[in-house]
Order: C-alpha cells, then sequence, then structure tokens
C-alpha cells in the first residue's frame, strides 16, 4: 500500500535545520497523521505521496512550502507598560498573547525602556526544512 489522502500514516523522522535538530521521534512513539488533512507542513505532505512502508527519505522543504516566508508586518513594537511584568521580559523569549481574540505566540527581539519588539512568525519561518523520513505504518482509507 502507498500512502495517499485519507491514508493513516505513521513516520519517524528528523526534522534538521541549518545543520541542528530541532524536532525527532527517534526514540519515541513514531508521529501519525491522516493524509491530505493539512496536519504537515505543505512541502512535506506532498513529497510522502507514493511512499510504502519502509521507505526512507530525505526531503527538502523550502519556507514558501514549509512554515512561510518572513512577513515583516507579523513584527509589532508595543509599549513595554503594556506589559504586567515587564522587568521579567527577556529577548528571545515566547509569550503568549491575544489577537483578534485568539491565542498567539511572539518571540520577544528587543527591550528598551520604552518597547519591546514582539515577532508573530512562526519561528522557522523562512527556513529551508531537512527532513529524514521513514514511514512506518499505513492504514487504508477509512
Amino acid at each position: 500500500m502507498k500512502i495517499k489522502n485519507g491514508a493513516t500514516v505513521s513516520i519517524h523522522y528528523t526534522l534538521t535545520v541549518d545543520g541542528k535538530v530541532v524536532e525527532t521521534t527517534t526514540g519515541k512513539d513514531p508521529y501519525t497523521y491522516v493524509h491530505g488533512k493539512k496536519q504537515l507542513v505543505p512541502g512535506l505532505e506532498k513529497q510522502l505521496v507514493g511512499l510504502k512502508v519502509g521507505s526512507k527519505k530525505k526531503i527538502k522543504v523550502q519556507p514558501k512550502d514549509g512554515y512561510g516566508e518572513i512577513n515583516t508586518r507579523a513584527v509589532e513594537i508595543v509599549p513595554i507598560k503594556s506589559f504586567k511584568e515587564a522587568d521579567k521580559l527577556q529577548v528571545g523569549q515566547v509569550i503568549q498573547g491575544n489577537r483578534k481574540g485568539r491565542k498567539i505566540n511572539a518571540t520577544i527581539k528587543y527591550i528598551d525602556s520604552y518597547s519591546v519588539i514582539l515577532d508573530f512568525n512562526h519561528p522557522l519561518a523562512g527556513r529551508t526544512l531537512l527532513y529524514e523520513v521513514e514511514v512506518v505504518d499505513i492504514k487504508p482509507v477509512q
């Protein structure tokens, strides 16, 4: 059986970005998803079509097919007085806030006496992703 839309697929994978392992299922349970339901980045899902159980593949995903390009409009300057515990903020820290009624994460890029620069882009936006994937199981379309 080959991977196709609607199939429940289990894979082991290692995601590397700029030579550093960012995420892996090695030593853990495989990641299971329904193919075609947008549970993986588009560039990875597209390149898994047709693989069989036991298949191993290295897959390079460009930013536009991964977490997207960096959107400069997703970077905002916020007055520091907007934060209750401003003295505890640190550059690189990921904080959670509300944007248009939904929870969203932002990374603190810069802090000074008056303002904080927040980046709402996904941390892997603008990055090329390298996946090493092994197909462990494929269950037919239900």
